[in-house]
C-alpha cells in the first residue's frame, strides 16, 4: 500500500466516466481520452442505463463499459462502481462532456508524486460552440478556494480546497478505498465531501498533519450546453451536506 507513488514504475491511471444519455458527446470524449500521451491504463464508462445509445457508442469508441443495475442511478454510485472495477493505481474521474489536456496522465502522476497531496483537480473552463463563459468559469474556480476559506478556515490553512466533478478529480485508489469512496447517500456535493475526507487522512508525519487538495494550473474544458453530466451553473453551493 504505497501512499507515495513510485517514480521508477509509473503509476497506472484509470479514467472513469459516469454517463446518462450522453450520445452527443461520449464518442468524441472517449476518442480523445485514447489519444493521451502517455496513455491511460484504461477508460471505464459507467452508464446509468441510458435510454439512448450512450453505452454502445462508448464501446465502439474503445471504452470498457459497465452498466449499473436497473433503477440504480446517482453519480456517486456510478463512480464507486467504476473505482471498484479499476485496475489502476490512480483514479481519475472525467465527465462525458469534458476535454482534458493531452498530457493528463503525466500531470496526474506528478501531482500525486508526493505524500502531501491526497487529491487533485484542474481549472474548469465552461464553453459552448458559440462562446466561453468566462464569468461562470471564474466563479467556479473561486468556489474551490472561498468555500473552505469561509466555512473551514483552519482546514483551508492546512491545504483543503473544494473540487467539483467538472474539474476532473483524481486520487490514489488506496486512499479512495481508505475513505470508502464517494458517499452514495449524497445527491449533491459528493465531490466536496470526498475532498474533505481525503484531506483529513493522516500522513506519515503524524495525525496533526493533513493532506493537501491540489489544483493543477492547467485548464479542462466543460460544455456549458446543459449536458446531463451536470450544468455547473446549477450546482448548489450549500455546505449543509458537509459541515
Amino acid at each position: 500500500d504505497q501512499t507515495k507513488l513510485s517514480r521508477t514504475e509509473p503509476a497506472r491511471v484509470s479514467i472513469i466516466v459516469p454517463t446518462l444519455n450522453e450520445t452527443s458527446t461520449i464518442a468524441a470524449t472517449i476518442r480523445e481520452l485514447h489519444k493521451l500521451e502517455p496513455a491511460a491504463a484504461e477508460v471505464i464508462v459507467v452508464d446509468a442505463n441510458s435510454k439512448d445509445d450512450t453505452h454502445r457508442l462508448a464501446q465502439r469508441a474503445g471504452a470498457r463499459v459497465i452498466r449499473t443495475p436497473a433503477n440504480v442511478r446517482g453519480r456517486a454510485i456510478q463512480m464507486n462502481i467504476g473505482a471498484k472495477a479499476a485496475k489502476g493505481d490512480i483514479l481519475c474521474f472525467v465527465h462525458a462532456d469534458t476535454r482534458v489536456p493531452r498530457d493528463l496522465v503525466t500531470l496526474v502522476r506528478g501531482a500525486l508524486s508526493t505524500e502531501a497531496t491526497a487529491c487533485g483537480g484542474f481549472l474548469s473552463l465552461i464553453t459552448s460552440s458559440k462562446q466561453t463563459y468566462w464569468l461562470l468559469s471564474m466563479h467556479n474556480t473561486l468556489k474551490t478556494f472561498y468555500l473552505p476559506l469561509v466555512f473551514r478556515p483552519y482546514s483551508f490553512a492546512r491545504g483543503l480546497r473544494i473540487l467539483f466533478g467538472d474539474q476532473v478529480m483524481f486520487c490514489r485508489k488506496t486512499d479512495f478505498k481508505r475513505v470508502n469512496g464517494f458517499d452514495e447517500r449524497m445527491k449533491i456535493m459528493e465531490d466536496a465531501d470526498l475532498c474533505i475526507r481525503l484531506h483529513e487522512l493522516p500522513t506519515s508525519l503524524g495525525n496533526l498533519t493533513r493532506r493537501r487538495i491540489h489544483v493543477v494550473n492547467r485548464v479542462v474544458e466543460t460544455s456549458g450546453a446543459g449536458s446531463t453530466s451536470g450544468d455547473p451553473s446549477e450546482r448548489p453551493t450549500s455546505i449543509s451536506a458537509w459541515e
